[in-house]
């Protein structure tokens, strides 16, 4: 037997299991919904089921959609006086608005929640609560009411010597103090919770109040105390895979170095931190490393390099203002949706409790009689057949929605620890894409014609990835990715991803003919693939997302602008998995020059 099939086999084996965690995870939450569905359960424990059907189904994946199976919580408890569950249930959706953005609406909820936890004297919900409007008037820069909140939570969580969230709730106040200016309170904070942070062995926490603690010496001018604490925290966050952390000390450090006047140094980290912010698309930390290069070259007298790094520096700085008030134009949007929503919610009850009256009146006059009380009967068999199509209607909603769902492991680990580690999967293949013309064309049309024309193409795109079976990752203004062999891997993930590609570049071509014949403008696309390892799990503290990075993913973006317009661009490494396959045809591009790669070995590719 070739020696190569015991691996085959235990290869065989993971992806087996894998499949069958993500069967189960989907038997799991069909199976809490059937609880929520079945009036033979105690109301508790339906209303059990549906809190964790939301939070693990839909909360951090489609927040709107955890609104609403919240409300359908809240409203059951009230009706059945269940004040637990509502306190549950408002805190829920509050978690929905801050996931997206909407500050104001979560902190509406969060203090609905907190009284009634109050009335029931439930300490564990009472200090979450406070957490949770702690980190809301945070994120409004308002420390004072932050701290307030966090302290009110630090005192019921010290009472009930939950060590992990006490340690939490010390870093959360320390950030106050440090926002504020006072960094002896802050240090003390930090330095608290390092403690505590050690004891329980949480070496994520740990990193965070290192660099924490380095930041603030940095601040106090003790310049070797931050050394150290970088450093820490960058070892520490190398071995972790915390890409995004990594980029994050790096940066610290050649700042610091900046500071020091070791301008060769603070070069060499700054620029390392630049490379793996890219890597890691974080433009925050791109601006950072790019204003630390700026200094430093302009320090030893390089001004050419110093220029094209404050050029640099200022497109960051456009972007993220862009950022920025896309993200409230976007809270705006959303809270208009549901605003509307709410109303016609509104109307459409106001329009069933007078139908219901009318019923209620007719019922009274035949009340006494035989064909009355078999009006009733009937009555009643009919509300219960609508009531029965719109849960199987709204059931079929939840399972198409489940397909967005997180790994089942990575869900759960982000339930229990408020975030996931990463994982490194050997091999999958990432797919790129890229418009051109798009900007030449948000010049000609009006912004609601031009984000039609995206959302028609994208949603297109979407259907294509369900169709291969390949991960749609995200977009990027009008940059869309995916990739296949993820979460679960397999042996057809670059096989899928290019045949994905193609059937884009199709569908973008036939829509090019039909604006061509309708004389209006239109724009074309480049696709580059590429294969290789990636690192993949959850990134961020808010809207939380499945997300990948690492090298392939940045080379596969460099196969999308080494591209021809129209074409598919892949590397060498994809080639290799598919140069026997008679499905394709390839066209060798030989060594083509890639921007921060070097010369790379490329192939068109043709079905």
């Amino acid at each position: 037997m070739p020696k190569n099939y015991p691996n085959l086999t235990i290869f065989l084996a993971l992806v087996f299991i894998l499949f069958t965690q993500v069967s189960e995870a989907q038997n799991k939450l069909d199976s809490l919904w059937s609880v929520w569905e079945d009036p033979n359960q105690p109301d508790s424990n339906r209303l059990m089921a549906l809190k964790e059907f939301t939070w693990g189904g839909y909360l951090f994946t489609q927040p709107d959609s955890a609104f609403y199976f919240a409300e359908l919580q809240y409203e059951f408890a009230k009706s059945k006086d269940l004040k637990k569950y509502m306190a549950e249930a408002l805190n829920t959706q509050g978690v929905s608005y801050g996931i997206r953005g909407n500050s104001p609406k979560a902190l509406e909820y969060f203090q609905k929640s907190l009284p009634i936890r109050e009335e029931l004297g439930d300490q564990k919900g009472m200090a979450n609560t406070n957490n949770n409007i702690g980190m809301i008037y945070r994120n409004q820069g308002d420390n004072t009411m932050a701290r307030e909140y966090f302290q009110k939570g630090l005192a019921i969580v010290q009472e009930l010597g939950n060590k992990k969230v006490i340690a939490n709730t010390l870093n959360n106040i320390g950030l106050t103090y440090q926002d504020q200016g006072d960094f002896d309170k802050a240090l003390e904070y930090f330095e608290n919770s390092l403690v505590m942070q050690e004891e329980l062995g949480n070496r994520q926490s740990i990193a965070v109040l290192l660099n924490n603690i380095g930041s603030i010496s940095e601040k106090q001018n003790k310049y070797p105390k931050a050394m150290e604490y970088f450093q820490k925290s960058l070892k520490m966050r190398q071995e972790l895979g915390d890409y995004q952390g990594v980029a994050n000390s790096l940066n610290n450090i050649g700042i610091l170095y900046k500071e020091e006047q070791e301008y060769s140094k603070a070069i060499k980290y700054c620029s390392e931190g630049l490379e793996m912010a890219k890597n890691m698309e974080v433009l925050n930390e791109q601006k950072n490393a790019c204003k630390c290069l700026y200094h430093a070259y302009k320090e030893t007298g390089n001004n050419t390099r110093a220029l094209g790094y404050f050029e640099q520096m200022t497109l960051l700085k456009d972007s993220l203002f862009n950022e920025e008030n896309t993200k409230k134009i976007t809270q705006l949007e959303m809270q208009y949706e549901f605003d509307k929503k709410e109303a016609a919610t509104k109307a459409e009850q106001e329009k069933k409790d007078a139908i219901a009256a009318q019923e209620l009146k007719q019922q009274k006059l035949v009340r006494n009689g035989f064909m009355g009380g078999f009006a009733v009967v009937f009555l009643f068999a009919g509300v219960f057949l609508v009531q029965r199509n719109r849960i199987g209607k709204e059931k079929e909603r939840s399972e198409e929605l489940l397909l967005n769902i997180l790994p089942e492991e990575t869900a759960q680990e982000l339930k229990e620890n408020g975030h996931a580690d990463a994982q490194l999967i050997e091999q999958v293949t990432v797919l790129f894409t890229d418009f051109k013309g798009f900007t030449a064309l948000s010049e000609k049309v009006t912004p609601k014609e031009l984000v039609a024309d995206l959302h028609e193409c994208f949603s297109a795109f979407d259907h294509i990835c369900e169709k291969y079976g390949i991960e749609k990752i995200k977009t990027i203004g009008d940059a869309y990715m995916a990739a296949g062999g993820l979460p679960s891997p397999n042996f057809t993930h670059a096989k899928d991803a290019v045949n994905a590609a193609l059937e884009m570049a199709k569908i973008v071509e036939k829509g090019k003919a039909k604006k061509i014949a309708a004389g209006l403008p239109f724009f074309e696309i480049r696709i580059g693939v590429h294969t290789g390892p990636v690192v993949a799990g959850i990134v961020g503290v808010k809207k939380f997302q499945y997300d990948i990075w690492g090298d392939t993913v940045n080379t596969a973006s460099r196969m999308e602008s080494s591209g021809e317009v129209g074409k598919v661009n892949i590397s060498e490494s994809t080639f290799e998995l598919l140069k026997q396959d008679a499905a394709f045809s390839f066209e060798s591009r030989g060594k083509v020059k890639a921007k921060g790669k070097g010369e790379i070995e490329m192939f068109f590719v043709e079905g």
